[in-house]
């Protein structure tokens, strides 16, 4: 794993996570260097290479894409999705009980989650952009974490990636009102006003309520800013055309038992 790639900071003995930043590609300008996203603008051939500079550091698990939309669905991986490197599922979340797959999510701004059950019993990754957050992406993913390991939610241990952070994520008011501000303090707390009808939103804070509220207590990461530190981590909404990151989690071999 290249060094200035994210892992989290868990101490799951059966699971393996990381996410990938700019360092360690082929890709050339503005998607310098290691870029992992199809349709962006970047030469097919060279992701091809730096997902496969990727796949060697997750230790032979394979990453399985998904189609996302920033929605809540959440694809179950099993082996025939590792049969081919390309895009397989529209979803925004997977989980595995399974050894070598890697449950993996793109981003360049929105907050990539990673879960583990218990030694390894099952693992999950989601895309949680403000629309999937509220839609209950995090919640989604957990449920079927805890239903694949038959674990309860406060066994389960969760890890933000890099994101949007709070001094850079500008919305409306349509977003406050998504969340239901107005009527819950807590939540308005996470949102700081800038100017007339904008405010600053706190996506990872948002993101451990949700998380706390459905029971998670094993939460950490989210310390990271994609806007404010542009040597190392792509940023859609300051590039505008840029790269993809990207957050996997897998199984490690031979790890806890398996169920379902």
């Amino acid at each position: 794993m290249n060094p200035d790639w994210l892992r989290p900071d868990w101490s799951v003995a059966g699971a393996g996570g990381m996410m990938s930043t700019r360092a360690g590609g082929q890709s050339t300008t503005p998607f310098d260097r290691l870029n992992l996203g199809n349709g962006v603008g970047d030469d097919p051939a060279v992701v091809a290479r730096n997902r496969a500079i990727f796949r060697a550091a997750t230790g032979g698990a394979a990453p399985v894409f998904l189609k996302q939309v920033h929605g809540t669905r959440v694809v179950r991986l099993t082996a025939q999705h590792a049969a081919s490197n390309a895009t397989v599922e529209e979803a925004d979340a997977s989980i595995t009980t399974e050894p070598g797959l890697a449950c993996t999510v793109l981003v360049a701004d929105c907050l990539p989650v990673l879960f583990t059950a218990p030694e390894g019993r099952a693992v999950g990754a989601a895309h949680a952009g403000w629309r999937g957050l509220r839609g209950g992406v995090l919640e989604a993913t957990l449920r079927e974490v805890c239903a694949a390991a038959v674990c309860a939610p406060d066994e389960v241990s969760a890890w933000l990636g890099a994101c949007i952070g709070p001094r850079r994520f500008e919305v409306g008011p349509d977003v406050l009102e998504a969340f239901g501000a107005a009527h819950d303090t807590t939540v308005a707390a996470c949102f700081a006003p800038v100017r007339p009808g904008k405010w600053l939103a706190d996506l990872p804070r948002l993101a451990r309520m949700r998380l706390a509220t459905a029971g998670v207590t094993q939460v950490s990461g989210g310390a990271w800013c994609t806007v404010e530190d542009p040597s190392r981590f792509f940023s859609f909404r300051r590039d505008g055309v840029t790269g993809r990151m990207a957050a996997a989690v897998w199984i490690a071999p031979g790890a806890g038992r398996r169920v379902g």
